[in-house]
């Protein structure tokens, strides 16, 4: 089904490693490692790089399911599109929905320390003024949102930018961590193990905290319909990304373990590495990567902005949500209605952060709601590629493992981890979490009574699919007007 305005998003303008760049600004390595180190160890302790190697093993099975459902679905809408039309059009859509809520949250949760880390270059002592790094950032935000408006195109030269800069600045600072003399702790292997975890429900605790250290790869799926070759490409992208985050956590998180205290971590809050950066050049280190901090902020804004005003995209173009926000702007070729309707709520979301408390209980809570989101969305899309795929699972061995037991086995660790948390977290970020998603049940009702098409879906499945893809190979979405559009170079 079309937008109003009778266009699409512009076709073939990113590239394989424009894709693969967004996909690790997607994760946003520093500002996870500097935003949540705090959350994960005061949840973990010294097991915090065993809680992200376990939670990375099923999140590969995620990856695996986004992969292999975008080869057959390109869609703006992700696992939007693909839970409805394989599980049920009411998963869908909460599936969306719940893309949508967290990155929504995430405007707050990661304009905050995006202020806070500017106003640190220049007085450290105004970081923790809740209401002027609101205010810092706010103005960013509304930087990013103005690029994200401007198309495709000038939004991944934003960010190689901001991403190269930010993981040079990480790189140099592993090689000065090796080099370090001083240490608060020996490493010791079991920091991989689980003899650190308090329990099942730490352990469940813990993954769930490192889910939202990788949330954002996906981005790549949002962007396919503008995506060359996206089929291949959007999914091969996730993968890249992925594992290049993986590697940057797990060394500095262990990094963390040697070189800094449980109170030097508890007291850098929402600046872990800020404090790490001091330890190991005094002086200069900390403001260098307060400096990659930032960038990796404002870079992931721009990627969750992308991903939420897509999928709203997707959803006004449905007609599950008001049709208008499927409209696109005829320069931009962007979805200028729903990237106004973010912005005007991320906005009114700035105000009301204000009266919330301290910036790193504000990130505590919202983290965590997010990170309940995320396991819903990422464990739907999971079952939704082995149900796509049934067919096939039992025709080769690599098919029953990367694209059955693997996506499965992801599914079921996010559900668990959704559901052993609960028990652990604060009244705030549960009625956050599940109040965000329980919301969307009557936007959900209202328009399937008014007979929106997504709610009678053509059922996806992976054979037929393939299928009707080949006489197309050569077109970047699988339809056959885009083979005819210009393509476009990587940056």
């Amino acid at each position: 089904m079309s937008s109003n305005s009778g266009r699409g998003l512009q076709p073939n303008v990113l590239g394989t490693f424009d894709t693969i760049v967004m996909a690790v600004a997607g994760s946003a390595p520093a500002y996870s490692l500097a935003a949540t180190t705090a959350v994960l160890a005061g949840a973990v302790g010294l097991a915090s790089p065993a809680a992200l190697l376990y939670c990375a093993i099923p999140m590969f099975g995620i990856v695996l399911a986004f992969s292999r459902l975008g080869r057959i679905d390109v869609n703006a809408g992700a696992s939007y599109s693909w839970v409805g039309r394989t599980l049920h059009p009411f998963l869908g859509f909460l599936s969306g929905w719940a893309l949508v809520v967290s990155a929504t949250i995430f405007m707050v949760a990661g304009s905050l320390p995006a202020g806070a880390m500017t106003l640190a270059l220049f007085d450290p002592g105004l970081a923790d003024n809740t209401g002027l790094a609101t205010a810092v950032g706010a103005c960013w935000f509304l930087v990013m949102l103005l690029v994200v408006l401007g198309g495709a195109r000038l939004t991944v030269r934003a960010q190689l930018l901001m991403s190269g800069v930010e993981l040079a600045l990480l790189v140099l600072f592993l090689l000065a961590a090796l080099l370090h003399k001083g240490s608060a702790h020996a490493f010791d292997w079991s920091w991989l193990g689980f003899g650190h975890f308090d329990g099942a429900s730490g352990f469940a605790s813990g993954a769930l905290i490192a889910a939202f250290y990788y949330w954002g790869w996906d981005v790549t799926s949002n962007l396919s319909e503008e995506t060359r070759n996206s089929r291949r490409t959007a999914g091969l992208a996730a993968l890249v990304g992925v594992g290049v985050v993986f590697l940057l956590f797990e060394a500095f998180t262990i990094a963390v373990n040697i070189i800094l205290s449980s109170e030097q971590i508890q007291s850098g809050s929402g600046n872990v590495l800020g404090v790490l950066g001091d330890e190991i050049w005094p002086g200069v280190g900390g403001k260098l990567l307060v400096v990659a901090v930032m960038l990796s902020t404002v870079a992931t804004l721009e990627t969750t902005l992308i991903q939420v005003t897509r999928s709203l995209f997707a959803m006004g173009r449905d007609r599950t949500l008001p049709p208008s926000l499927g409209t696109v702007h005829p320069r931009w070729n962007t979805p200028w209605v729903a990237i106004a309707v973010v912005g005007a709520v991320a906005l009114a979301m700035f105000a009301a952060a204000t009266a919330l408390g301290s910036v790193g209980q504000i990130l505590s809570d919202a983290v965590s709601a997010i990170s309940l989101q995320i396991a819903v969305y990422y464990g739907l899309a999971g079952i939704a590629a082995v149900v796509a795929y049934r067919k096939m699972l039992l025709t080769s061995v690599a098919n029953f493992l990367l694209g059955g037991l693997w996506p499965l086995l992801g599914a079921a660790f996010m559900f668990w981890t959704f559901f052993a948390a609960l028990g652990e977290l604060s009244s705030a970020a549960i009625a956050i979490g599940l109040g965000g998603l329980v919301a969307g049940l009557v936007p959900m009702l209202w328009y399937w009574r008014r007979g929106s098409a997504y709610y009678r879906p053509a059922k996806l499945d992976a054979v037929r699919a393939i299928e009707v893809e080949q006489p197309y190979a050569g077109s970047a979405s699988g339809r056959p007007d885009a083979a005819r559009d210009a393509l476009a170079t990587d940056f």
